[in-house]
C-alpha cells in the first residue's frame, strides 16, 4: 500500500502514552513521514498553539477530552478558540461522547471514540479535517475580500434582494451620500431612494438584470432621492448574486449630477453661440448692404443736396441699426463665456 507522502503536522494532547503510541502507528501506516508532535498536559500544548510560528506549522490538532489538567467546560472555551485557527478532532471514550457531540456545534471537524478507531478511520479522518478547514478559510478569506471591495470602495454600493428589493447591506459612501444610517437603509427598499414616478422604470431594469440583459458592463442613469429629498442623477451598474443564500443583485452608484449639470451648460451656451452666428450671417447683413447701396447711388453723382442730405440720413439710421445689433451681440457673448467660466 502506497503510503501519503505529503508533510502532515499533527500536534497530540494525549495524557496516556498507550493510545499516544498507537495513535503514532496509525497514523504511520497511511502517511509516509507524520511530523508528529505529542504533549501530555494541556497547559504544555498552550504555549504551542498560542505561539505564531508553532500555530502556522501545525496542520490538525489530535485533543483527549480526559485530561488532567483542564475542566471539560474550560476546554470547551479552549476549543473555542482553537477552531479558528487549526482544525481540531476529539479523542474519546464512550463515557465522553455526549460532550464530543456537543463539541461539534462549536466547531470541532470530528470525534473519533478510542475503541473504534482504526488506522483507515485516523487517516480518513485528518485528511477531511485538513483540507474541509482549509476550503473553510479559503472562504472566509474570500469573504472579506468581498466585504473590503464592498466596505471600502469610494463609490456607494448596496445589495438589495431580487423579489423583495429590500435592502441586505449598503457600504459607508451609501451611508455618507444617501443620508440615510445603515440600519435605516436595511429596513427600506430600493423605492424609497427612487422618485414615485420613476419605479415602473425601476422595475423594469431589475427584471431585466435578473434576465441576464445588464451586467456590471453595463450602466444607465437614473434619478434617485435622498433622504433629505434633494434629486440626483446616477449611473447604475448592476450584477445578480447569491448573498446568505438569496437571489440578490449587488448595485454600483456614480454620482453624475455636476457632470450632467455641465454638459446642460454647454448645450445652453452652444444655443446663444449658434443664436449669435445667426445674428451675424442674417440680421446684420440687412443694415450693411442698405448702407452699401446707399453708398453706391451717392457715388453716380445725379443726386441733388435735398437726396444727398436724405441718403445721410438713410447712413445714420443704418448705422445706429447696425450699432444696437453689434451691441446686442457684444452683450449674447459676454453671457456665453461668462456662464461657461462660471461653470469651469
Amino acid at each position: 500500500m502506497k503510503r501519503d507522502e505529503r508533510p502532515i503536522r499533527i500536534l497530540l494532547i494525549e495524557d496516556n502514552p498507550g493510545d499516544a503510541l498507537l495513535v503514532e502507528e496509525y497514523l504511520e501506516e497511511y502517511i509516509l513521514r507524520p511530523e508528529l508532535k505529542h504533549v501530555e498536559r494541556f497547559n504544555k500544548a498552550e504555549p504551542v498553539i498560542q505561539n505564531e510560528a508553532d500555530r502556522t506549522d501545525t496542520d490538525i490538532i489530535l485533543l483527549d477530552l480526559s485530561l488532567p489538567d483542564i475542566s471539560k467546560d474550560d476546554l470547551i472555551e479552549k476549543i473555542r478558540l482553537l477552531v479558528k485557527r487549526v482544525p481540531v478532532i476529539i479523542l474519546t471514550g464512550y463515557g465522553d461522547l455526549d460532550f464530543a457531540v456537543k463539541s461539534l456545534s462549536i466547531g470541532v471537524s470530528d470525534y473519533l471514540v478510542k475503541d473504534t478507531i482504526n488506522a483507515l478511520v485516523l487517516y480518513k479522518s485528518v485528511i477531511y479535517s485538513i483540507e474541509r478547514h482549509r476550503f473553510i478559510r479559503s472562504l472566509r478569506e474570500s469573504e472579506k475580500r468581498y466585504m473590503d471591495l464592498f466596505e471600502l470602495n469610494p463609490s456607494p454600493m448596496w445589495v438589495f434582494d431580487a423579489e423583495t428589493l429590500e435592502f441586505l447591506d449598503a457600504n459607508q459612501t451609501a451611508v455618507d451620500m444617501y443620508g440615510y444610517s445603515k440600519e435605516e437603509f436595511l429596513t427600506m427598499t430600493l423605492k424609497d431612494i427612487r422618485p414615485p414616478d420613476d419605479i415602473p422604470l425601476m422595475q423594469q431594469v431589475v427584471d431585466e438584470t435578473l434576465e441576464g440583459g445588464r451586467s456590471l458592463k453595463d450602466s444607465s442613469t437614473f434619478r434617485h432621492q435622498k433622504k433629505d429629498g434633494t434629486i440626483i442623477y446616477v449611473e447604475i451598474r448592476n450584477n445578480v448574486i447569491e448573498y446568505k443564500n438569496r437571489k440578490a443583485i449587488v448595485a454600483i452608484a456614480i454620482d453624475v449630477t455636476e457632470k450632467l449639470s455641465h454638459l446642460k451648460a454647454i448645450e445652453e451656451q452652444n444655443t446663444k453661440l449658434k443664436e449669435i452666428s445667426w445674428m451675424q450671417s442674417h440680421i446684420v447683413r440687412a443694415p450693411v448692404s442698405r448702407l452699401m447701396g446707399i453708398i453706391d447711388l451717392m457715388k453716380t453723382g445725379e443726386l441733388d443736396m435735398a437726396e444727398k442730405e436724405q441718403m445721410l440720413d438713410f447712413i445714420l439710421t443704418s448705422a445706429e441699426e447696425l450699432d444696437d445689433i453689434i451691441r446686442d451681440i457684444s452683450s449674447k457673448s459676454e453671457g456665453a463665456f461668462s456662464d461657461l467660466n462660471l461653470e469651469k
